[in-house]
């Protein structure tokens, strides 16, 4: 099968660099799959999973909170704001930004609307986390 070189960046470290077979990112208008030979894009990434394939099963799922990805015919670069193992997340933690996201959101209710929206960005993103830690 065909495959094409993924690497997965946080500002941390470069958590993955191999051939893939296939990824589905969570782009801001929805899932998207990528394979070998995609179309050249850039997209925004949206806070949720990215799911791995290879040797025809999902082998690695990682929770994003947003970020870009960048896509050419051979290649797709994902530079995540925040990237964990799925496996990894705590269920606790994320209900914990969920909260955090909440009030911050309630609080925000006066702000601009760039402001009010970047809060709901960020409790999208804690809802997503929460989602992808009870799947684990």
């Amino acid at each position: 099968m065909a495959t094409f070189q993924l690497e997965l960046v946080s500002p941390e470290k470069l958590l993955l660099s191999r051939a893939v077979e296939m990824a589905v990112l969570p782009a801001a208008e929805g899932e998207m799959g990528v394979l070998p030979g995609h179309a050249p894009m850039i997209i925004t990434l949206r806070g949720g999973v990215i799911a791995v394939t290879e040797g025809g099963q999902v082998t690695e799922r990682l929770f994003v909170a947003g970020g870009f990805a960048e896509v050419t015919p051979g290649r797709c670069t994902v530079l995540a704001d925040e990237a964990t193992p799925v496996g990894q997340l705590s269920k606790a933690a994320a209900e914990t930004r969920v909260r955090e996201a909440e009030a911050a959101y309630a609080a925000a209710a006066m702000d601009t609307p760039e402001k009010r929206e970047a809060t709901m960005t960020r409790l999208l993103t804690a809802r997503a986390m929460v989602l992808a830690a009870e799947a684990a």
